[in-house]
């Protein structure tokens, strides 16, 4: 580990609220998540400066507000609240590694989590701290790939990583179709164009106007977040132009 060197000083790491069931329809795994806390202390070891964005997926998703008879705005600040407790069993784990953390909340949750401002999350990050970012932008309809990319953004964050369960894009489902066929690179006009669902046409739309360079990984695949933040080729980048 010690040979190896950051490509990155500051990153915005995409999670999934999924990513933490493991195996279970719901919930927390708790041998997922000491699995994930472990791979942000190994990218910490590096020196690099990690914010994170994570969903609540696993809990509730406001998509699914209808089938409990709620109101899309009411569903989507259920999913808010499902990604604070994400936020904190994460923040949880991580000091657990030794690490410090913060959560910090886009809802006013104060007794809770930190309220999200940007010059103190600035702060936080400049003193190696991981800063978990949840409640996604505080405003409903939007995604927790859009928060990301806000946030990515605001921190001034080199790169986002958005960590999912496949080897990054494919030209289609890999889980519904064998044949898929991964994409080593992408350009934002590439992924909007064939309406490729690695994020939302909102985060992508966003990254874009602001070349903010994507890396979509698999991070069920132990050591792939450290080789991606060395700058190894792991899932698929997306920019605006393609190496």
């Amino acid at each position: 580990m010690n040979d190896i060197r950051p490509h990155f000083k500051r990153i915005l790491l995409k999670l999934s609220g999924e990513a933490l069931m493991g195996d279970q329809s719901f919930g927390i795994d708790p041998t997922v998540l000491e699995a994930v806390a472990s791979e942000i202390l190994d990218i910490h070891k590096l020196g690099v400066e990690l914010g994170i964005v994570i969903g609540g997926g696993n809990i509730f998703r406001g998509l699914q507000a209808d089938t409990f008879g709620v109101g899309r705005v009411a569903g989507d600040h259920m999913g808010m609240l499902a990604t604070i407790i994400n936020a904190i069993a994460l923040g949880e784990a991580v000091k657990r590694l030794g690490l410090e953390s913060r959560v910090m909340s886009a809802l006013d949750i104060s007794r809770v989590a930190e309220p999200y401002i940007r010059e103190k999350a600035i702060s936080h990050l400049s003193k190696r701290r991981i800063v978990i970012f949840g409640a996604g932008t505080g405003n409903p309809y939007f995604t927790t790939d859009t928060a990301a990319t806000l946030r990515a953004l605001e921190i001034e964050a080199e790169v986002l990583m958005k960590a999912t369960n496949v080897d990054g894009v494919y030209d289609a489902d890999p889980k519904l179709e064998p044949s898929a066929m991964p994409f080593s690179e992408l350009t934002y006009d590439e992924v909007l164009k064939r309406n490729l669902k690695v994020m939302d046409l909102t985060a992508v739309s966003l990254a874009m106007g602001r070349q903010m360079p994507i890396i979509v990984f698999n991070m069920g695949k132990t050591g792939n977040i450290t080789k991606a933040v060395s700058g190894n080729k792991v899932g698929t980048l997306i920019t605006g132009d393609k190496s």
